[in-house]
């Protein structure tokens, strides 16, 4: 750094180390002139182990605002800092809203976890509703594949908000806009729910299912992964446009209305599918009468 405290250039010690022919050697011969990545003494602690982490950094300078050197951040003062952050969005993911440790009393443990719990309940609640709305009395044999069908749901809803605020997180994902990143995980969820679609289809019959039951299941579980691709990515990406924490996302909140708008989803494809059935079936059964009685 010259007298007028701007860095010019950066050397590493094994470069001078190994390249120092001379006691009488000066260092800008041997220095490497370029930009020089640096922090201004505000910036947050979690952008700065960001930084360090997608430049490879072992040291990062720290300057004031007119680009003057105030000192050095080492990798050893970040590794606290990018632990502290890891935890946090693990325990967000988790639903647990408060950073906690094992080691703390049962209240705050209890404070932490149960506002989760019950938006969790809440949302079961939701479900037993919808099912009541559908009448589930009417067409029993649906019951069947329910669990399967908010398991999946939740599932690929979390798979898609696990990768997007992974991508949020190190800002590989910033330079593609909503809807970019939107359509990359719909084409995404489209070949994933094609395949689990035929999966399913193919074990229903295996098993010597109902046929109808077995098309309905394929078809709504098609459309669940496909609105849980599209909604696991939508809602991190909202939240961290918003300033919230992203990782919420990945946590029960996606998980409980995946749940939601999959039972939807498969009630509303199975009735529409089986009342066709039924309306063909008995416009099947009219024409036969018709021809008996002529």
């Amino acid at each position: 750094f010259p007298s007028h405290d701007r860095g010019v250039g950066t050397l590493s010690v094994k470069y001078m180390l190994f390249n120092v022919s001379s006691l009488r050697s000066s260092i800008k011969d041997l220095f490497k002139e370029e930009k020089v990545r640096s922090v201004i003494a505000s910036t947050p602690a979690d952008e700065v182990a960001r930084i360090m982490d997608k430049y490879d950094l072992v040291a990062l300078p720290v300057v004031d605002e007119r680009g003057a050197l105030l000192g050095r951040i080492t990798i050893d003062d970040v590794v606290d800092v990018i632990k502290e952050e890891a935890d946090k969005d693990y325990q967000m993911a988790s639903g647990i809203s408060e950073d906690v440790e094992y080691s703390d009393n049962i209240i705050t443990l209890t404070r932490a976890r149960l506002p989760w719990l019950l938006i969790g309940m809440g949302g079961g609640l939701v479900s037993a509703n919808i099912i009541g709305v559908f009448d589930i009395s009417a067409r029993p044999e649906m019951a069947i594949f329910m669990p399967l069908i908010a398991a999946m749901g939740g599932n690929v809803g979390i798979q898609s908000a696990a990768l997007v605020v992974k991508a949020l997180a190190n800002s590989s994902v910033l330079d593609e806009t909503l809807w970019q990143k939107l359509w990359k995980e719909l084409r995404v969820g489209l070949i994933n729910g094609v395949v689990c679609s035929m999966v399913i289809l193919a074990v229903s019959l295996l098993f010597r299912m109902d046929l109808s039951l077995c098309i309905t299941a394929g078809v709504a579980l098609f459309f669940v992964i496909l609105f849980a691709s599209f909604f696991g990515t939508w809602i991190p990406m909202t939240l961290h446009r918003f300033g919230i924490d992203p990782a919420l996302a990945t946590g029960p909140f996606v998980t409980t209305l995946n749940d939601i708008f999959g039972l939807i989803i498969y009630f509303s494809v199975g009735h529409y599918w089986m009342d066709q059935i039924d309306a063909l079936q008995w416009a099947h059964e009219i024409r036969e009468l018709s021809l008996n009685f002529f």
